[in-house]
């Protein structure tokens, strides 16, 4: 795995002149020419990092379905996420698109200011790049606003410069989140056919007894075979539910096990292995978090 530590090294891997200051940078997508290096096979920084590309002529694909808009795209990353990047690929983009922004800021900019706490409530920062955020022309010309106001800032690096540009970096967010939002509810149909394929997958999980072979299901797991990620696969299920995919776990596995309990003779630690729990404490703990009742009590009442 390779460490990106700093924003210098990641501007000298783009090509693109050193940044003016240590802990935020803004680099035009037009004067990216990543260099040719191992480095992008496998990587993680230490900096947040938001970009912006827009110019796209085609549709963008998403899983097995065309996205409804084919304007700007923008990809979140965290700090410690892992990345890789086809740098051929990239590179060809660039030259052809030539428009779009790169912001880049340390968590050490943030340091004192609102954002330091509330930034982690974003979770679009744990999408995948296949789960960007995709804009209309009216959306794409109010991130493409604010990238210019940072940009314009970032020439001219003064006493108030960390002031304006957090303030911006979180007007950016904050609309971001509405466009994500948006995106969940255009896209309704696809999400529809999601839960759909998410119950399968839990019921099956459950009918199948995988629970003894492998343990309790987790979001990580189901996400994975869904081609998500963890936090994008709950974001999609709480636009149409209202619940995440955590509560769809639970609400398959409680319905389970009350059927363990009133067809079967199953002890109730038996009951709890074939759910995937190590320790039967685990299972009557979260039973009666979501039932008020212990399973005891739960099977007593069909007697």
């Amino acid at each position: 795995m390779n460490i990106i530590n700093s924003l210098s090294e990641f501007h000298r891997l783009l090509s693109v002149p050193p940044p003016l200051h240590p802990l935020v940078s803004v680099v035009h997508v037009s004067e990216i020419h990543a260099i040719n290096s191992d480095v992008w096979k496998k990587f993680t920084t230490d900096f947040y990092s938001i970009s912006l590309k827009n110019n796209i002529q085609s549709k963008i694909k998403y899983g097995q379905n065309y996205y409804d808009f084919d304007r700007g795209t923008m990809v979140f990353t965290a700090p410690k996420q892992v990345q890789s990047v086809e740098v051929e690929t990239a590179n060809t983009f660039n030259e052809t698109s030539g428009a779009g922004y790169v912001l880049l800021f340390h968590p050490d900019f943030l340091v004192k200011h609102p954002l330091s706490v509330s930034i982690k409530e974003y979770s679009f920062f744990s999408y995948s790049v296949n789960e960007a955020l995709h804009l209309s022309e009216k959306e794409e010309k109010n991130v493409i606003d604010i990238f210019k106001k940072i940009d314009e800032e970032y020439q001219h690096i003064d006493n108030h410069t960390q002031s304006v540009i957090l303030a911006q970096i979180d007007l950016l967010l904050q609309y971001s989140n509405r466009f994500y939002k948006r995106q969940f509810i255009t896209r309704k149909a696809v999400n529809i056919d999601l839960l759909t394929r998410t119950e399968g997958l839990i019921s099956e999980y459950f009918n199948t007894g995988m629970g003894l072979k492998k343990g309790v299901l987790t979001v990580d797991s189901l996400a994975n075979q869904l081609n998500l990620s963890a936090n994008y696969l709950s974001d999609a299920l709480r636009s149409l539910t209202g619940q995440s995919a955590q509560q769809h776990i639970h609400e398959k596995l409680i319905e389970k096990a009350k059927e363990y309990l009133t067809v079967s003779n199953l002890s109730v630690s038996e009951i709890a292995y074939n759910l995937g729990f190590e320790r039967p404490q685990s299972f009557n703990k979260l039973f009666k978090a979501k039932t008020n009742q212990s399973p005891l009590t739960y099977r007593a009442s069909f007697n």
